[in-house]
């Protein structure tokens, strides 16, 4: 396909620093993204959340750019940026008119190679009380906000880098030291341990003066290790059940699954959007149209660089049970596992899947965002025709196979009740 044959040049810098750029000339715009190697899986026990507070850090200012200045001087340019992190990487991008390129790169190489001498406990102090707000609002003080932590903590074993959330424990976040945060960033922001993405309109041979000018000097530090993960399969199913300030029930199924990109990984997308991705889907509406027992209703494959889970998670509507609910889920499962899907369920999931990735990919920042994402994964950036080819191949005989191997197994059956309410 002539639209996903999408034309890269990938290249390393002498400090380490891998650089992907993909011309296109079309708009005047310009795409900076950046990943850093690192996410909440390479902190450890008692210091949690350290990667989700550098994302916050590495907005504070670095040796050349006052706090906050980083903001104001690329939307004063007519542009947009942010970061976010998750259990593998933290990234951090820019949009902004082309011409304003240099701007992008001098930014992000200053707080890359001249963050450390900013670095003050002023600063720490302010982003910890920054962080410490986001993790009440969005979890403890949020109604349902600690299902995930809950679920994860409970799937994956003890001291497993995907049973904390990535934002962090609460008593973590406070104890944050300036030396901790110095030596995450001496460890992890190096050179040798990010990839720089610029896509959009830009003459080749000037931006490669510039990323050279910005990057170049920068020293490169230890190299860092892929971290040893023992991944351990639930010895026997566990139901939690959790009081919170909600209304109404909801009940979370999860099971072991893949990493991202292995096999079974687009099998299991699929069978995902068959049970729960549209209105017209079988569980959808089985419970929330035919039955009216469920509010919503929901499910994923989420996977990762060390490990995956398959997740449902259904909303009960007042009076209903999540007993009948999680049957109900289950009988689905069995159907599919009995007497597979239609070749039109497969045709619509797949068409679904394939028009959304091509859409998404009309996004200069999701381009972006994808060719640093394949090179992350397997080193070759343009290997979007790969990850396409991964749901073409899939058939009816593999979504059965899948739901029997990963959802007929131990899983967890987390489930929100009213406080005051000790189950169904």
């Amino acid at each position: 396909m002539k639209l996903l044959d999408i034309k890269s040049e990938k290249y390393t810098l002498k400090n380490g620093m891998e650089v992907i750029l993909y011309n296109n000339n079309s708009f005047p715009l310009v795409a900076v993204n950046i990943w850093y190697k690192v996410g909440s899986a390479q902190e450890e026990k008692g210091k949690t959340g350290l990667a989700h507070l550098f994302e916050h850090m590495m907005f504070q200012g670095s040796e050349n750019v006052p706090k906050e200045m980083h903001f104001k001087f690329i939307q004063e340019a007519g542009g947009t940026l942010n970061g976010s992190t998750s259990f593998d990487r933290t990234n951090y991008f820019e949009k902004l008119p082309s011409n304003e390129l240099e701007l992008a790169l001098w930014l992000e190489s200053d707080r890359m190679g001249f963050l450390l001498n900013s670095l003050d406990q002023e600063k720490l102090e302010n982003q910890k009380s920054v962080v410490y707000n986001e993790r009440l609002e969005r979890y403890d003080n949020q109604p349902y906000g600690l299902a995930w932590e809950l679920l994860i903590s409970n799937l994956y074993n003890e001291g497993h880098p995907y049973s904390w959330a990535t934002i962090g424990y609460l008593n973590d976040i406070k104890n944050y030291e300036l030396d901790d945060v110095k030596n995450f960033f001496k460890k992890y922001y190096s050179s040798n341990n990010a990839s720089l993405v610029v896509a959009g309109d830009f003459e080749a041979g000037k931006v490669k003066e510039l990323i050279s000018k910005y990057f170049e000097s920068i020293t490169a530090n230890s190299e860092v290790k892929n971290i040893s993960i023992k991944n351990e399969q639930l010895k026997s199913s566990k139901k939690i059940i959790h009081e919170d300030s909600v209304q109404l029930e909801r009940i979370y199924l999860a099971w072991h699954s893949v990493k991202a990109f292995e096999k079974d990984d687009a099998e299991l997308d699929i069978l995902s959007d068959i049970l729960a991705g549209s209105k017209n889907s079988r569980l959808h509406k089985k419970l929330v149209h035919e039955l009216e027992i469920a509010q919503d209703i929901y499910a994923m494959q989420f996977s990762g660089k060390y490990a995956g889970h398959f997740m449902i998670v259904a909303t009960a509507k007042p009076k209903k049970s999540l007993d009948e609910i999680n049957k109900v889920i289950n009988d689905e499962l069995d159907l599919i596992i009995n007497e597979g899907i239609s070749s039109k369920e497969l045709k619509k999931s797949k068409n679904g899947i394939k028009s959304g990735f091509i859409f998404s990919l009309q996004n200069l920042d999701s381009l972006a965002d994808h060719l640093n994402l394949y090179n992350f994964y397997f080193g070759r950036p343009n290997s979007f025709m790969f990850d396409l080819e991964r749901y073409n191949a899939v058939n009816e005989i593999d979504v059965m196979q899948v739901a029997a191997k990963y959802l007929k197994a131990n899983c967890v059956d987390l489930r929100i009740v009213p406080k005051g309410k000790n189950g169904n």
